[in-house]
C-alpha cells in the first residue's frame, strides 16, 4: 500500500552550478502532473512524465527543477543597454511634463533587476542525463516516504476492518432473538388489551412469520462478510488500492444500511451507528492511498 502523501529531493552538479530536483504529492483521484522548470528545457516534460509516471500512479504531483550556482544565488547577466534604454525613456518622459528626473538608488535598482537576464543555460539535451538522475534518485526518496506512510495506514485500516467485524458479529448474534422478542411483546401488548390469544394462534402465527422474513438479516450479513474479506485482501494487495477500495466500501455502506433498516432492534441499531461511523473514518483515510 503507498500512500499519495510524498515528498523526496535530489541535489546534483551541473557544470559549475547545483542542480535541485523537488517531487511533491497530495491527494488526487487521478494523476495531475505539474513540471517547473527553466524554459529552455521545456522539451524534457515528457521524459519527466514519464519517469514520474513509473513511480505514481494517482495524485497530484508536482516536480520543481532548479539550477543555481554553487553559492545557492541564481546567476545572472546585466543587460547595461536596455537598462540605459529604460532610464533615457523615463528621463524623457519627465522633461515632456516639465518634471525633474534624477534617478534614486532605490530605482536604479529596480530597473536593473527588471532588465537582468537569466545567464544562459546548458541546453536541454545537454542537461537531460544529468536532470533525469537527478529527477530518479527524487522519486526513489518520494516513492520510499509514501511506502512508509503506507505501512501505517495499512496497520490502521487492518484495525478498523476489526472493528467492523466485531460490531458485524454482534449484530449477527443478536439478529436470531429479535423475532423471539417481537413475538413476546406482541403478547405482552395483546394481554394488556385484554385479548387472550394461544401462542399457536394462526393470526399471531402469521403476524411474527411476516415480521420475521421482514428482519431476516443473514443475506445481509452474509454480503458484509465476503465484502469486508474483500476489501482486507485488497489492503494487503501489490498495486493500486484507492479505487477498488471506494467501490468496496460502498457496497459494505449499503449492507450497513439495509441491516439497519430491517433490524428494528434497539441493539443492532446502536451496532449500526458504530458501523457508519467507522466506515466513514476509512473513507476519509483510504482517500490518501494510492
Amino acid at each position: 500500500m503507498k500512500s499519495m502523501t510524498g515528498y523526496g529531493s535530489a541535489t546534483t552538479a551541473l557544470g559549475p552550478r547545483s542542480l535541485t530536483v523537488q517531487v511533491s504529492s497530495v491527494n488526487r483521484k487521478t494523476l495531475d502532473l505539474t513540471v517547473s522548470l527553466p524554459d529552455e528545457w521545456e522539451s524534457l516534460e515528457p521524459a519527466i512524465g514519464a519517469a514520474v509516471r513509473s513511480y505514481a500512479a494517482r495524485g497530484k504531483v508536482h516536480v520543481n527543477i532548479e539550477l543555481t550556482g554553487r553559492a545557492g544565488a541564481s546567476e545572472f547577466a546585466w543587460d547595461d543597454d536596455a537598462i540605459a534604454e529604460v532610464l533615457d525613456r523615463l528621463a524623457d518622459l519627465a522633461a515632456k511634463r516639465g518634471l525633474t528626473f534624477t534617478p534614486t538608488p532605490e530605482l536604479l535598482w529596480q530597473v536593473t533587476n527588471a532588465q537582468r537576464t537569466q545567464a544562459e543555460l546548458p541546453d536541454a539535451e545537454s542537461a537531460k542525463f544529468v536532470v533525469l538522475e537527478a529527477l530518479d534518485a527524487a522519486l526513489r526518496a518520494f516513492a520510499a516516504m509514501r511506502a512508509r506512510e503506507g505501512e501505517a495506514l495499512l496497520v490502521d485500516f487492518l484495525a478498523r476492518t476489526e472493528t467492523l467485524r466485531r460490531h458485524a458479529e454482534v449484530i449477527a448474534t443478536r439478529a436470531p432473538q429479535v423475532a423471539p422478542a417481537y413475538r413476546e411483546q406482541l403478547m405482552k401488548r395483546l394481554r394488556e388489551a385484554g385479548l387472550e390469544l394461544d401462542l399457536d394462534d394462526e393470526r399471531v402465527l402469521k403476524e411474527v412469520a411476516l415480521f420475521a422474513d421482514r428482519c431476516d438479516l443473514s443475506e445481509e450479513i452474509t454480503r458484509f462478510r465476503s465484502h469486508l474479506e474483500q476489501f482486507v485482501t485488497l489492503l494487503k494487495s501489490n498495486g493500486e488500492i484507492g479505487r477498488k477500495a471506494d467501490f468496496i466500501l460502498q457496497e459494505i455502506g449499503r449492507e450497513v444500511n439495509t441491516t439497519g433498516a430491517k433490524a428494528n432492534d434497539l441493539t443492532i441499531a446502536k451496532h449500526i451507528i458504530e458501523l457508519k461511523n467507522e466506515l466513514e473514518r476509512i473513507r476519509e483515510q483510504i482517500a490518501n492511498v494510492e
